[in-house]
């Protein structure tokens, strides 16, 4: 995938000041941020969060999912850390977009699970594409990462794009009565390493006794 580099600024949030770089596809128009914090380009691994849109959930404070639980905690430990990466990935809905995404829920609100929604609107489990992470990361001299994520397969998509993945760091967070049959349909049927016997809680909560993470 062809990405052109646009431009940098400072973006002061909660957890500390990143710096915010854009990224557009020359092909799509469509448009790819990356935050950083501290020295990232001195060939050490780096922490990193590749994360994609969720507006539901970043922005609007969904209870649905746990994806703004996750972009909050992957900010917050590149801000602890003092150094680190979030790739924020415009391909809302796990590559459905936004709408679909909304006809999604519908079909869940009726009883489907995330999977059998997306297949019944015609459309795969997963449609996302990590091919704009590698020019992304080159850019800003980043060779090695120890990516956040509960998601194997998105560890082999990063690495089939070419990145070096050298560690998953587990993201367990957000789990609560609203999102827990997804997050359980996330395990069973996605793979994604989180545990099915841990009860919702009545607030999100921390889930960090996971034996799974670790170096690859």
């Amino acid at each position: 995938m062809s990405i052109k580099y646009v431009a940098s600024s400072k973006l002061p949030t909660p957890f500390g000041v990143f710096t915010m770089h854009g990224f557009e596809e020359t092909g799509t128009g469509k448009e790819h941020v990356a935050l950083t914090m501290g020295e990232v380009s001195d060939g050490e691994p780096v922490l990193a969060r590749a994360h994609s849109e969720c507006l539901t959930g970043d922005a609007l404070f969904s209870m649905r999912c746990d994806c703004g639980y996750q972009l909050e905690e992957a900010l917050r430990s590149v801000a602890e850390a003092g150094r680190g990466v979030v790739l924020y990935l415009r391909q809302e809905g796990r590559g459905i977009g936004l709408l679909n995404k909304i006809r999604a829920y519908n079909l869940q609100d009726q009883g489907a699970d995330t999977v059998e929604a997306n297949e019944r609107l015609g459309f795969a489990a997963d449609m996302r594409d990590y091919s704009m992470c590698r020019p992304m990361l080159d850019h800003l001299g980043i060779h090695a990462i120890r990516l956040m994520t509960n998601n194997p397969r998105k560890v082999k998509a990063l690495s089939d794009a070419g990145v070096e993945v050298v560690e998953r760091v587990p993201l367990q967070v957000g789990r609560n009565p609203h999102n827990d049959g997804y997050l359980k349909t996330k395990a069973s049927k996605l793979g994604h390493y989180l545990p099915l016997d841990i009860p919702p809680q009545g607030l999100p909560t921390h889930q960090d006794d996971e034996p799974e993470a670790g170096p690859l």
